[in-house]
């Protein structure tokens, strides 16, 4: 698989430009591909986001309202309990 690849110059202040660095060595990685992967989480983040606010236009809260007050169920098992 050929992965397309484009080339984008980056201004960084020099003291983030450093601790990405510092970061990327200390993963074994370069300074790009330590970006690059930043760069796709903050994408991936977005897009999450945007999914749920989607989903939550969606929500049918008068159905939500009567599951949660209907009738029935058993309580939560040993250790299923909620912390204090």
């Amino acid at each position: 698989m050929i992965t397309r690849v484009s080339i984008y110059p980056l201004r960084l202040p020099v003291s983030i430009k450093t601790e990405a660095e510092r970061l990327a060595a200390a993963d074994g990685t370069s300074l790009n591909q330590f970006v690059a992967m930043a760069v796709a989480e903050k994408v991936a983040a977005r897009r999450t986001a945007d999914y749920f606010a989607e989903r939550r236009g969606r929500a049918d809260w008068a159905a939500f309202d009567r599951l949660m007050a209907r009738d029935g169920g058993q309580p939560p098992h040993a250790g299923d309990e909620l912390p204090d």
